[in-house]
């Protein structure tokens, strides 16, 4: 990137970083993509297509109302787009139950319509991911109908089926154990035809698949080179540390209170450790499986590595870091880093500690940050105080983009819409909230459609249709069409660090390391890379106005160059005093060399 001595507003920075950022994404992206670690330093946007972009005016969004919106999608600077499941499905957990992996639902459109979609997106240099759900299937899977015919069936042990506890050939007992299922009571349903229970990490139509069973591997590595033959970059693994169980089916423990006593969850339960159901070694060997697999392919059409990403909620760096394999056995690319974007206070000694374990024990791996999902309160409920919303999201969208690795986001966040959850139980749509209610309001209020224009609907579908979930009212302020012309909108915002982190070297190639390290309202970093000289990022995690020493060893006192501020704020004279407003980010560069 080019570096005035020239203070830069923030508006300027963003026109710089514009011409710049054109052609570093011409250079790295796909179809110049035989650099194999084009994924290194990507921006990942997660689309949930149910609510992106609806074409047909049925309330529901497809692969044509993504396609309309590609452009949106490049000038925002997204390298690759991960898709939630639009394989056929009952819909009973809106695409997370597959009944077939080899088609699209036709709610979201034909398999012509993603062949268009692959290449309309490959022309604007963006990638295209599928979700890959490798734990359970839909109950209307063929497989599963097979399984649960007969006994003898040779899908029988395709799934996980066991006799109940004290069960007889009149009476069917208790479940084989006290496993639950994450959506609530026991995760074993009894089928009176074959009179036997299956086993279910999630809805009772989401029968587990067991991967003891080398069949079932081999029916993925198909169904993994089935779409790598259409053309698609990689995969998202679903829920995968939940493939195996405790083979000795022992019960889980109960989770106990610090006084020593049990406790209900939010469904009535009461509440047990998932250590039997979750995060088994043999996993791992799965993963290397399937990686090896799909390393096959690459073609001259589709050059470049393909990527796995996985959802890894993990108890600690450790275990994240055994995602991603060994030289020998390569797992993910980029196991979700949830530790950091899912602690849900701001704490900066926590995020602290969560960056820099993700900088240093992660070795020469690649964090992948990701603050946001489908399955999780937007951002506004985790973090916002209800008064500085907007003020906090620069904050968190900083630690996203301007940290060391690759980053993921959710559709809207880029705009800053806001969590609305159901009022009323007949409102719910997702079965987490028919199940949990009130305690559990389910997952609708972080899935409403994307706000486009301050219209009706917000230019969602057409002025008569209903969209499958209600637009919030806020629509008619926060949406895409505003925060376009704005410069200081929360949208220009997110363009603008985007565009950093792509063209700046020592953000797209930069270590962090942490400063100002016994500050408990401000959290500082450095950033470095061989070449160019350092930049500072400086963020106050408080509604108080703040100021920061940033000079110390390694990091003595000069003169910045502003390349991002929150709007509004002094741009400072030197690293000895930064000002920052409440929830206040500030971004600078050295102007001289710093020599080691």
């Amino acid at each position: 990137m080019h570096w005035t001595r020239k203070t830069l507003t923030f508006a300027a920075a963003l026109l710089i970083t514009a011409f710049t950022f054109k052609a570093v994404a011409q250079s790295s992206q796909p179809e110049a993509a035989n650099n194999k670690n084009w994924w290194r330093n990507a921006v990942f946007y997660e689309i949930y297509p149910r609510s992106f972009a609806d074409s047909n005016n049925d309330g529901i969004g497809d692969l044509k109302g993504i396609i309309a919106h590609l452009d949106y999608l490049k000038d925002l600077g997204v390298d690759a787009i991960w898709l939630t499941p639009i394989y056929p499905s009952p819909q009973v957990d809106f695409g997370y139950d597959i009944s077939d992996y080899e088609a699209i639902d036709p709610k979201y459109g034909t398999m012509a319509d993603f062949d268009r979609l692959i290449a309309e997106a490959n022309k604007r240099h963006i990638r295209v991911l599928m979700d890959m759900v490798m734990n359970h299937t839909s109950d209307k899977h063929k497989w599963f109908l097979q399984s649960r015919s007969s006994r003898t069936n040779p899908y029988r042990d395709w799934y996980m089926w066991h006799d109940g506890k004290g069960q007889t050939d009149t009476d069917k007992g208790q479940p084989p154990n006290n496993w639950q299922s994450d959506f609530g009571h026991s995760a074993w349903e009894w089928d009176e035809k074959t009179r036997q229970y299956y086993y279910h990490k999630f809805y009772a139509q989401q029968p587990d698949l067991n991967w003891n069973n080398p069949k079932v591997h081999q029916a993925f590595k198909d169904i993994i080179a089935f779409w790598l033959k259409k053309g698609v970059a990689g995969f998202r693994f679903d829920a995968i540390t939940t493939l195996f169980e405790d083979p000795q089916m022992r019960d889980e423990d109960v989770l106990l209170d610090k006084d020593g006593k049990s406790f209900l969850n939010n469904y009535g339960d009461v509440a047990l450790n998932d250590t039997r159901t979750n995060n088994l070694p043999e996993v791992h060997a799965v993963m290397a499986e399937m990686r090896a697999a799909a390393d096959k392919f690459s073609t001259d059409k589709f050059p470049g590595t393909r990527i796995f990403i996985g959802e890894t909620y993990l108890p600690n760096i450790a275990e994240l870091l055994k995602q991603y394999g060994t030289p020998e056995h390569p797992e993910f690319q980029l196991p979700m880093d949830t530790q950091i974007g899912f602690i849900n206070k701001l704490d900066v000694s926590a995020f602290r500690s969560k960056i820099e374990n993700a900088e240093v024990d992660l070795g020469d791996n690649v964090p992948l940050l990701i603050f946001d999902n489908h399955d999780n309160p937007r951002l506004d409920a985790r973090y916002g105080d209800g008064v500085h919303d907007t003020d906090i999201q620069r904050v968190i969208s900083t630690m996203l983009f301007a940290s060391h690795g690759a980053s993921l986001f959710y559709y809207g966040d880029e705009i800053g819409m806001t969590t609305t959850p159901p009022t009323r139980k007949e409102d719910v749509k997702d079965p987490v909230g028919i199940t949990g209610w009130p305690k559990e309001k389910g997952r609708d209020g972080e899935r409403t459609p994307m706000q486009w224009t301050p219209g009706p609907n917000a230019g969602f579908d057409g002025p008569n249709a209903k969209p499958w979930l209600p637009v919030p009212p806020i629509a008619s302020t926060i949406n895409v069409q505003v925060e376009k012309s704005d410069p200081n909108s929360l949208l220009t915002w997110y363009q603008t660090l985007i565009q950093l982190k792509k063209t700046n070297p020592v953000f797209s190639e930069g270590s962090d390391t942490m400063l100002d390290t016994e500050n408990t309202k401000v959290l500082s970093w450095k950033r470095e890379a061989a070449g160019a000289p350092p930049l500072v990022v400086a963020l106050n995690f408080t509604a108080e106005p703040q100021t920061v020493n940033l000079v110390g060893p390694g990091l003595p006192d000069g003169s910045l160059n502003t390349l991002l501020k929150t709007p509004g704020a002094a741009s400072p004279g030197s690293l000895r005093s930064i000002q920052l407003g409440p929830y206040g980010v500030y971004i600078g560069q050295l102007q001289v060399m710093i020599s080691h």
